[in-house]
């Protein structure tokens, strides 16, 4: 079989790309040192499979020169290492999948002559961050009443993701590339991301991060889509972001999840009790960490009691995290692609509108996986 005339510097490249040590690929590819020294060289088939081991498009291998890759949006992260600056195959295969699904959309509802969500871009960053959580609020439709009605924080993570996308917003959780539970993404890399767009926005929420996280980044995005801004992000919330626009969302998201003045009614009666966090969080349908955040921030306790509380407490939940399965595959793609977004991709197939192989690289199933998602969601295919 002809070997491939494959510059070394090509292959140590899409190695380091995917973040693998040679070791890590060794039991695969035993040569790869010698291949990457100059001293051998792989197979054509032996290259593909280094592709997909890589994850890295086969052509590139071919390039004269390893590619400059950037990330296709505003990077708004705060850089704790130098690896941050060379984005993982993985954030960027999921940004990439996220705009084609945005493009695809966008495009759907300008020929259905649909209305676009009249919210995106209607914030300023001069404008009070509080007073456009609470217009966030209002207009998403978060009544004062409405966690009565969920019976804890965790469900109102999927509620606040369903009552997003019912308001013209794809909303996205997912901790792995598509469905490929291989490749999982990295918190410490990125928590979520925001594309704007006046017709189909898009929040997208790292899925990997623990769940008490999860909620405040699907606030934080939503505050970049009322500014028209996309972004990608990491959320933090033990520090103060090193950005202004950063520092704006995350006080839109506080305002917006825990009103100031409601926690400020709530705290009088909560101030001696021997678990606050846990009692606002029930309250508010928040988690404990982001209701003592916000207490932190309002100078109700002190940073030495909030930070004492937060690492008991995430260690308890990493605890239940590493007992929990994966759940059910169709229910997860509630999450992983939603189920607006979904619809519109399977009656556009059902109907002609759309090839059968372009909706399943929309929403990332196939065949069968497909039909029987469509069913569930009430679509019979043919």
């Amino acid at each position: 079989m002809p070997h491939a005339a494959v510059k070394p510097e090509l292959l140590r490249w899409a190695r380091e790309r995917a973040r693998l040590a040679i070791g890590d690929l060794a039991g695969r590819f035993a040569r790869l040192a010698q291949w990457e020294r100059g001293e051998a060289q792989p197979t054509f088939r032996q290259l593909e499979d280094f592709a997909r081991a890589t994850h890295v498009p086969f052509g590139y291998l071919f390039l004269p020169d390893p590619p400059v890759e950037r990330i296709p949006i505003p990077d708004l992260r705060t850089v704790r290492n130098q690896q941050l600056s060379h984005p993982s195959p993985d954030l960027l295969d999921t940004i990439h999948a996220m705009q084609r699904r945005q493009t695809w959309l966008r495009e759907e509802l300008i020929e259905c002559e649909a209305e676009p969500p009249g919210f995106v871009g209607s914030a300023r960053p001069a404008d009070d961050p509080h007073g456009v959580g609470l217009e966030m609020r209002r207009m998403v439709g978060l009544e004062d009443g409405w966690a009565a009605e969920i019976r804890t924080w965790q469900e109102a993570v999927g509620q606040l993701r369903r009552t997003i996308e019912e308001h013209g917003v794809m909303a996205v959780i997912n901790g792995v590339v598509g469905n490929n539970t291989h490749r999982k993404l990295d918190v410490k890399e990125f928590r979520g991301f925001a594309l704007s767009d006046d017709y189909a926005p898009l929040v997208f929420v790292n899925g990997a991060d623990a769940k008490s996280a999860q909620m405040f980044t699907l606030a934080h995005e939503l505050a970049h889509i009322w500014l028209g801004q996309s972004a990608l992000t990491d959320a933090e919330l033990t520090s103060p972001p090193s950005q202004q626009i950063e520092s704006w969302c995350d006080k839109a998201a506080a305002e917006f999840l825990v009103p100031e003045q409601q926690l400020k009614v709530h705290w009088s009666d909560l101030r001696h009790e021997t678990s606050p966090f846990e009692v606002l969080a029930r309250r508010f349908k928040v988690s404990p960490i982001v209701a003592g955040r916000r207490a932190m921030d309002l100078r109700l306790v002190s940073r030495e009691d909030f930070f004492s509380f937060y690492e008991d407490y995430i260690a308890r939940e990493r605890n239940q995290r590493s007992d929990s399965g994966g759940g059910d595959f169709y229910n997860n793609q509630n999450t992983r692609v939603g189920e607006r977004f979904a619809l519109q991709v399977i009656r556009a197939a059902k109907e002609g509108r759309v090839s059968f192989k372009e909706a399943y690289d929309l929403t990332g199933l196939r065949g069968g996986a497909f039909q029987e998602y469509a069913g569930r969601l009430g679509v019979n295919l043919p």
